[in-house]
């Protein structure tokens, strides 16, 4: 085992990449590789603490024992046990690696302190604390419906092995009647994480990132006005389907502060009062910097900020460019680091930040030369057609929506042209056939046949390219107008702080993907919140894996290390013995060489093997009976 480097040109700049790779000898001699772990770009620290922990692996010494049969060997031990090791059976395969470090990252956030007072056991003897752990760890390593859960998942998890338990924990029933509990402890619940992460990983919160996104239904029932259901701006592209809107605020680290559940037909402009009041509700009033990005703050929330001395970095559309763009030649360029230029003006009201960015500049130019290519060669395919102007039309629309925006670079006219008249036959027969009187019935075919043989009037189609618009849209990609109202602060530290936004955008894809939160299939809106709260409770421990995970290597992501781990299994192992009775030994599988130097970079210690019992065979058939050894 061992570590690769694979370099990559990019922008002018060398990029290297690091991998943990193994070698593997083949049946025929030959050696191929295995990629066992994606680290990506780590700095000469890094890369000596791994090369370390593959030395340690790679160095610990391993011996064969060999296995003689029971009664070959004198046995003086009054105690001892007969076994039969020829009726060894080995049962219930199920998942135990990513369990049991779901429950370790579980007790690092130490929730229980938090959940154990506010979720108490029912009078019933139900253990809702552990129940909301399945919930939880369900979400953050195989997430799914709760009647999953139920059917298939539980049985095939150890997670009744690490709570001390049996599928009490996962009866149908059980499991919606937690989600019924949780919500009232949001907000409680804000609290209590703000100040673990700032003991674990020093967490700052004077950085915001707020930003909106929206989860769809699959099932489609009426719902009234006031209900969380409703059509709306889908970023899922599923306007078909009803949906809620979820609005977060995370730091530039990527560690959650609150979040909101808000009805699917929500507008984003009107949700930035509600947020700054709750916000200072919970954590009292401070000197927060509020990063969005546009069309979620209006003029009049700006405003109201400005009153009460928040300070705020918003992106601006494009269009106010146009507007100050004759102020803006005028200000010098400022690097801020390699590829990337600012200019700074400040107004009456704010200060307005225009940055560049090199990549982004060849990022956006080769979208828009791709979009345009396409379009214009659809365009020279519907001038050779010869259609009719409706039927032109439907295509064109079918082709200016493939095209995005890159579609309003080229102007088209289309134009009717009538159809080319027949023409006449000039052979003896028809010549004749005309000089003869026609009857009453001969005109009427001949009128019908006219009619039959019109053509319906084409359209053509011209089009030419806007050089006008095509310069200002070079002009201004890559280029982004931000908005603030921190005078003090460099126009370097304010650009590092928008594109921390990526956080957020982060933050919903773990949710969507990693986490599954849509679609939703709950009906309540109680139900819609709960399901919603339990994915914020698994991305909570995803992000301290991620935290413990960043100083290691960056490539390194939370779910690449939970894959991992799902590999490492528990069995029950079944032993018979001589006197009637089975010994019972639970035994989860050693850890690979790829686990142990996970295990020894995250400072992670796996627990002993759970103890073995002896089942009565005879009573195990009615009433299961253990007895630990």
């Amino acid at each position: 085992m061992f570590l690769r480097c694979t370099r990559r040109v990019k922008d002018g700049k060398t990029h290297e990449y690091w991998n943990l790779v193994e070698n593997r000898r083949l049946a025929d001699g030959r050696v191929a590789q295995r990629q066992v772990l994606y680290l990506g770009e780590i700095n000469a620290s890094q890369r000596e603490a791994w090369r370390k922990t593959i030395e340690v692996q790679m160095n610990g010494t391993r011996r064969q024992a060999a296995l003689f049969p029971a009664g070959s060997m004198p046995c003086d031990d009054v105690d001892a046990i007969g076994v039969h090791l020829s009726r060894l059976r080995l049962e219930h395969p199920r998942q135990w690696g990513a369990c049991w470090l779901a429950m370790n990252l579980w007790q690092q956030l130490e929730l229980d302190s938090f959940w154990r007072p506010r979720l108490r056991p029912s009078r019933e003897g139900t253990p809702w604390l552990k129940v909301l752990k399945t919930l939880t760890a369900y979400r953050l390593i195989d997430p799914g419906s709760e009647w999953k859960l139920h059917r298939q998942w539980f049985d095939s998890s150890a997670m009744a092995d690490l709570l001390d338990s049996d599928f009490a924990l996962a009866e149908k029933n059980t499991l919606y009647r937690c989600l019924d509990r949780l919500v009232e402890h949001k907000d409680e619940l804000f609290k209590f994480l703000k100040r673990r992460w700032g003991e674990l990983f020093d967490a700052k919160f004077d950085v915001l990132l707020y930003d909106l996104t929206s989860t769809y239904f699959e099932t489609d029932v009426e719902r009234g006005p006031d209900e969380l259901r409703q059509f709306g701006y889908s970023r899922d592209k599923r306007g078909d389907c009803r949906q809620v809107v979820i609005a977060l605020i995370v730091t530039p680290e990527g560690f959650p502060l609150s979040y909101e559940v808000l009805a699917g037909n929500t507008a984003d402009a009107t949700t930035l009062s509600d947020f700054l009041q709750r916000i200072e509700q919970r954590y009292g009033r401070a000197n927060r910097i509020w990063v969005m990005d546009r069309g979620i703050p209006t003029e009049d929330s700006l405003a109201e900020m400005r009153t009460k001395g928040a300070s705020y970095l918003v992106g601006t559309p494009k269009g106010r460019l146009t507007k100050l763009e004759q102020a803006f030649l005028g200000q010098p360029w400022a690097r801020v680091r390699e590829g990337v230029q600012v200019k700074r003006l400040a107004t009456e009201e704010d200060v307005y930040v225009l940055a560049q960015s090199d990549a982004r500049i060849d990022k956006e130019r080769g979208m828009r030369r791709r979009r345009l290519r396409r379009y214009i060669d659809r365009l020279r395919e519907l001038q050779g057609q010869t259609l009719s102007r409706d039927q032109l039309l439907m295509k064109l629309g079918a082709a200016r929506h493939e095209a995005g925006r890159a579609a309003h670079l080229v102007r088209v006219t289309i134009s009717e042209v009538d159809a080319a008249e027949p023409a006449p036959d000039s052979t003896p027969q028809a010549a004749a056939k005309s000089k003869a009187p026609a009857t009453p019935k001969a005109r009427a075919v001949k009128a019908k046949a006219g009619a039959a043989k019109k053509v319906a009037p084409a359209a053509s189609l011209t089009f030419r390219l806007d050089r006008a618009k095509l310069r200002q849209v070079r002009r201004r990609e890559g280029r982004y107008l931000l908005r603030t109202n921190l005078d003090a602060q460099q126009p370097e530290r304010l650009w590092t702080f928008y594109i921390q936004l990526t956080e957020v955008e982060q933050a919903f894809k773990e949710l969507k993907h990693d986490l599954a939160v849509r679609p939703i299939f709950h009906r309540k809106d109680d139900r819609i919140e709960a399901h919603i709260f339990v994915a914020f409770l698994a991305y909570c421990l995803q992000v301290t894996l991620k935290a413990n995970l960043r100083p290691l290597a960056g490539g390194l992501t939370p779910r690449e290390v939970i894959t991992k781990f799902k590999a490492m299994q528990m069995v029950d192992v079944h032993i018979p013995t001589t006197d009637g009775r089975e010994l019972l030994l639970s035994r989860y599988t050693q850890p690979e060489a790829e686990h142990r130097m996970l295990l020894q970079q995250l400072r992670l210690s796996l627990p002993e093997q759970p103890p073995p019992k002896i089942t009565a065979t005879q009573v195990r058939q009615q009433a299961p009976a253990t007895a630990p050894v």
